[in-house]
């Protein structure tokens, strides 16, 4: 049996495609300052270049601190996210314990190694302070149709920051990115949301941003639909996370209105709703102040 078959989700895309045009003809209307502060509290600000360095991480980190005192109307962004070698430079310079430590990990962004190399950089990254950590689905399981194999990474990855996590005395979220511009049809976007949070996933995120085709509104739709009938049937709650591509104010009330849509309120928060971004903060900030802003 097919996981949408045992719980019951069909996607509609002539269903789905009609929700999200009456979503993108309200969009300005949606846009309100309450929403977009909104937006920002639950960004991800993330920095993931081949040219990252201590000291370029850092710089962000300080510019974050500095922001609490620059817009103190403000809320903070939801965490800073680096590769896995940085996480202690993100914890050691933020100034305020709210503003999470979140590393991509498990050989982001292809998933293309050894399972044993994965968890080992997970822990790695656990004990430098992430938080959170946000994995790849093993597409070269998935992909290849062995769904036993691609769960039983993501389960691994659960059990293994559970341990670590443990160990130091603290909770550690885990991400589980589904690239669901590779996995193309929404029935695949689907099996891949409940594969991974039958295998303990915090939150199911769209993309790592570094393929042609990454967060995509009809994504985006199936994954919360999936959240939802998970929820249904288990009673737990995972979060979702858009990344990839969104840049504008408006991409960001997007996705806050598809969740809103389908999840409602309750989802709207930093607890179980994230945006990845690199350029959407002075979007957002541009929006607020009604001029141009480049703080980040």
């Amino acid at each position: 049996m097919s996981l949408c078959a045992k719980y019951g989700y069909t996607p509609d895309k002539e269903a789905i495609g009609h929700q999200l045009d009456l979503i993108a003809a309200s969009l300005e209307k949606i846009a309100t300052p309450d929403v977009l502060k909104e937006c920002f509290a639950i960004m991800d600000l993330t920095t993931l270049a081949n040219e990252d360095t201590p000291c370029s991480v850092a710089a962000l980190v300080e510019k974050v601190n500095a922001f609490e005192k620059a817009y103190p109307q403000m809320p903070l962004p939801a965490s800073v996210c680096v590769y896995p070698n940085f996480a202690s430079v993100v914890a050691g310079k933020r100034a305020n314990p709210a503003l999470h430590v979140t590393t991509v990990a498990g050989c982001f962004p292809t998933s293309q190694s050894f399972l044993e190399v994965k968890l080992h950089e997970i822990e790695l990254a656990v004990r430098g302070g992430a938080d959170e950590i946000d994995i790849v689905l093993a597409l070269n399981s998935f992909l290849a149709g062995d769904m036993a194999a691609a769960g039983a990474e993501i389960k691994a990855s659960r059990e293994k920051i559970d341990a670590v996590a443990a160990e130091l005395g603290r909770p550690v979220v885990l991400k589980v990115i589904l690239e669901t511009g590779l996995l193309v049809s929404p029935e695949a976007i689907a099996e891949a949301s409940f594969l991974a949070m039958e295998n303990g996933a915090d939150f199911i995120k769209t993309s790592t941003g570094k393929v042609k085709v990454n967060a995509t509104p009809l994504a985006a739709w199936v994954m919360c639909e999936c959240i939802k009938a998970y929820y249904e049937r288990t009673g737990r709650k995972v979060g979702f996370k858009a990344a990839g591509g969104i840049s504008s104010a408006l991409d960001a009330v997007c996705y806050y209105a598809i969740v809103g849509t389908i999840l409602g309120r309750e989802w709207q928060n930093k607890e179980l709703f994230r945006f990845g971004v690199s350029r959407l903060a002075n979007q957002l900030l541009s929006a607020l102040e009604q001029k141009t802003v480049n703080f980040f």
